[in-house]
């Protein structure tokens, strides 16, 4: 899928996340964002040493996700990521966030331009922004391999 697919396609929490963002003051946009570093949920036992997590290394900071299709396709999203990275983080948050209960599918129609449509790009660094593309494009890489 490319960035032409339409806010409707994606999961419906995600895509009220970015209208939210896109439609926030300017000045806002950071508190939101540092709301969002927390909402990433603690590792599962079973990746609780990254084992069979990929690193983004576009990220200035450690980062590692791991995407599970189940056999419905519903997809779980973790992420790892350390506390002093917080925009960083608040990606992972509103990945895991928005993705929660989302469907294989809904996942792939994420639009690729995502944090652009969120209005983010004006107000972080464009390393940043190529940070959380490289997470969003390697989360949907990985669903991809498990559904084909």
């Amino acid at each position: 899928m490319s960035s032409q697919s339409t806010p409707e396609s994606m999961p419906p929490k995600l895509a009220e996340i970015v209208a939210e963002f896109a439609t926030a003051p300017r000045d806002v946009v950071l508190e939101m964002l540092l709301e969002f570093s927390d909402a990433v949920p603690p590792l599962p036992a079973h990746l609780a040493d990254r084992a069979g997590m990929e690193q983004v290394p576009e990220c200035q900071t450690a980062f590692f996700l791991r995407a599970e299709v189940a056999v419905d396709r519903t997809v779980t999203t973790w992420f790892d990521c350390p506390p002093e990275a917080p925009t960083t983080r608040a990606f992972a948050g509103i990945l895991a966030e928005g993705l929660a209960g989302a469907s294989a599918d809904q996942v792939l129609a994420v639009p690729d331009d995502l944090y652009q449509r969120m209005g983010l790009a004006q107000a972080i660094s464009p390393l940043r922004v190529r940070g959380g593309n490289a997470i969003l494009a390697r989360l949907k890489r990985q669903v991809r391999e498990q559904i084909d």
